[in-house]
């Protein structure tokens, strides 16, 4: 089993959508097993882990902020403080493990909102094709089971606090007591132990509550009746089946013939005639627009080519008075600088040069604007603006009358298809005779199908009857050996208890004896101090740890030092997850503690590389330091880096690439 990916979305402090992916494998030939997430305390590691968890147990996870809340609390308190309480909370966890000897991928998704409906979350299960198999949501709970059972899932997923309370007790604490007791296969035992009692307490209950038995012959000839109803019904259900399908071929011809023969257009008669009522009124209303057109300025379109020619006459004749005006304006100039010349005693014969220049220069000018023709228009400024508004008028009154003939015509064509319609339309008599037909043809059918249910429903009360005959049947004549087979039973259990009170303890010690080698090896090989430990013992009934030395003799837990003494919890964690014989992911919330540079040392170049084929690691910055990270990457074992990074004044935390270093 691999975690591929992980998606929070307004979970705890990540606001909006953010994805981890988890995958080890760099590519397809290699591999490093370490995912590692950096985050200061606070700033939310042990959520991820949670979320790993309720992702995968859902209302049954052991999540570190639940403590005695109530799932619906629990799902409320997991909502991400500053958003829309409308918004969606979710979790998604993509996974891959072996099934049927072939990699196949599912999608675990949970979802819900703050103050949940029915206080659950809506769980979703996407494979491989983005289908949901609604098969697998139903059972999922047994499913997960077989791949991580909830029992020893604390041996894959825990925290520093769990080993260090695993490390200060004598015993181990009730969280790993149980995963041992699911990993030695012991609940199963104890399980059955019980089921054995409750078997025996019913089987007394039997004895003990035997009551008279009622006469056999009443219940066969009772039965036998019951047997030839539930005959006749069945004939009786084939006969109906046969009636409706006959009469609702029937019902299928009359109406086809009532389609065919128009009985469907003559019922729609009358609307289909207001409809044709309601067309010819709107062309009416188009035509009377248009007669409002033709009132006004719209007869000028029939003489386009006059009014044009009048227009530019109009223009012409105005620009020529505008040039005269402009030319008899620059003769009262000339004669004004001529009187002035005489008065500035200028010569006669120059004064004569310059009104010739004059003169000549005003004809010049004004050559090309003189009327080759007298003007006949006498057209003024006020009347060539109104002769231009009468022209845009005309145009937009030509283009409106265009659109209401278009109108017109489309009207026209709707009209004639509503008549070719009522003309096909059935005559009143035979219109009735067509529904009359029809609506019988459809009663028939609704009683034939009424029968029909009713039959069914008979043959299935008969077949609850027969049922019930049969079991009181077979209850009288079995009752004499059940009486027996029960106290056989009641003799039996307690055989059977004490032979699986004896196979518990033998398999409790079989697989005792595998875990103190396992548990030892793997100190060992953490310690790197071959002369302090030679045997490690586990009590079959506390689990605790008894440690030895070459000699035989105890080796006190107090003579340990505190990261000793981790090392010793984190080696008993390692050493149940290699004897649960499973290819599960092992994720580390606070993995070092308190150890020393040397113990942690250790643990960074044998635990965390070896731990599992996949190891995520949720550390601060004093856990796995610079040197600590730099000896994991020079060892090629990190396959991602991550950065959780807290906000404090907005309390939101952001995943980033990269660790602190």
């Amino acid at each position: 089993m691999i975690f591929l990916e992980l998606v929070l979305q307004n979970f705890g402090p990540y606001a909006g959508k953010q994805i981890i992916n988890l995958n080890p494998n760099i590519d397809e030939e290699n591999s490093r097993p370490i995912i590692l997430l950096g985050g200061m305390n606070g700033g939310g590691k042990t959520t991820l882990m949670d979320a790993i968890r309720l992702a995968l147990y859902g209302q049954r996870a052991q999540c570190s902020t639940r403590g005695n809340l109530s799932y619906s609390d629990f799902l409320s308190q997991c909502v991400n403080s500053k958003i829309d309480p409308a918004n969606d909370t979710r979790i998604e966890l993509l996974f891959e493990h072996i099934e049927n000897d072939k990699p196949i991928k599912y999608r675990v998704v949970r979802s819900w909102r703050k103050n949940p409906k029915d206080g659950k979350d809506t769980l979703g299960i996407l494979g491989d094709s983005d289908t949901w198999p609604d098969a697998l949501v139903n059972i999922w709970d047994e499913y997960i089971e077989n791949l991580l059972p909830l029992g020893i899932s604390n041996l894959f997923l825990f925290d520093g606090e769990q080993v260090k309370e695993l490390a200060e007790q004598e015993t181990p604490p009730p969280i790993v007591v149980e995963a041992i007791r699911g990993l030695l296969g012991l609940e199963l035992a104890d399980r059955l132990a019980v089921d054995l009692d409750i078997l025996v307490n019913r089987k007394l209950k039997e004895v003990a509550n035997t009551k008279d038995l009622a006469n056999l012959e009443e219940i066969e000839t009772r039965l036998t009746q019951q047997q030839e109803d539930y005959q006749n019904t069945e004939e009786d259900l084939e006969t109906y089946k046969l009636q409706v399908a006959e009469l609702g071929n029937q019902q299928q011809e009359a109406f086809d013939k009532f389609i065919s023969e128009g009985g469907k257009i003559a019922a729609e008669r009358n609307q289909l005639e207001l409809q044709q009522q309601a067309k010819t009124g709107e062309i009416e209303q188009v035509r009377q627009s248009m007669a409002e057109l033709a009132a006004d300025v719209l007869p000028l379109a029939l003489i386009p080519n006059l009014l044009n020619q009048v227009q530019a006459q109009g223009e012409k004749e105005f620009r020529h008075q505008q040039v005269q005006l402009a030319r008899d304006l620059l003769l009262e100039r000339d004669q004004r600088l001529l009187s002035w010349l005489k008065q500035a005693e200028i010569s006669s014969a120059q004064v004569e040069k310059i009104q010739s220049f004059l003169v000549q220069d005003v004809d010049s000018l004004y050559a090309k604007s003189l009327q080759t023709e007298a003007p006949w228009l006498l057209a003024d400024e006020e009347s060539l603006s109104q002769l231009d508004n009468l022209i845009y008028r005309l145009q937009n009154s030509r283009t409106s009358a265009q659109q209401q003939l278009a109108i017109i015509k489309n009207k026209e064509e709707e009209i004639i298809t509503l008549e070719r319609q009522v003309q096909t339309a059935a005559a009143p008599e035979d219109y009735k005779k067509l529904l009359k037909a029809l609506e019988e043809a459809q009663n028939q059918v609704a009683e034939a199908k009424a029968n029909l249910e009713t039959t069914r429903r008979r043959l299935a009360e008969l077949e609850t009857i027969i049922s019930r005959s049969k079991k009181e049947l077979n209850t009288y004549t079995v009752e004499n050996i059940k009486h027996k087979n029960s106290e056989h039973i009641i003799n039996a259990a307690a055989k059977v208890q004490n032979t699986l009170k004896i196979f518990r303890d033998r398999l409790t010690l079989r697989k005792l004896n595998k875990l103190e080698e396992e548990v030892k090896n793997c100190f060992l090989y953490l310690l790197h101090k071959s002369d302090l430990v030679h045997r490690i013992a586990i009590d079959t009934k506390t689990f605790s740890l008894s440690l030895y030395d070459l000699n035989g003799k105890p080796v006190p837990k107090h003579r340990l030092s505190a990261g000793e003494k981790q090392l010793l919890a984190i080696a008993f964690l390692w050493g149940l997850a290699k004897v649960s014989g499973r290819r599960l992911p092992v994720a580390i919330d606070t993995p070092l503690g308190r150890l020393d540079s040397s113990h942690r040392s250790n643990l960074v170049e044998r635990y965390f590389p070896a731990a599992s084929h996949q190891v995520i690691l949720l550390s601060t910055d004093t856990e796995i330091g610079k040197q600590e990270v730099e000896k994991l990457r020079d060892n090629e074992a990190i396959a991602h880096e991550y950065l959780l990074e807290y906000n404090s004044s907005t309390r939101q935390t952001t995943i980033k690439q990269g660790y602190f270093w």
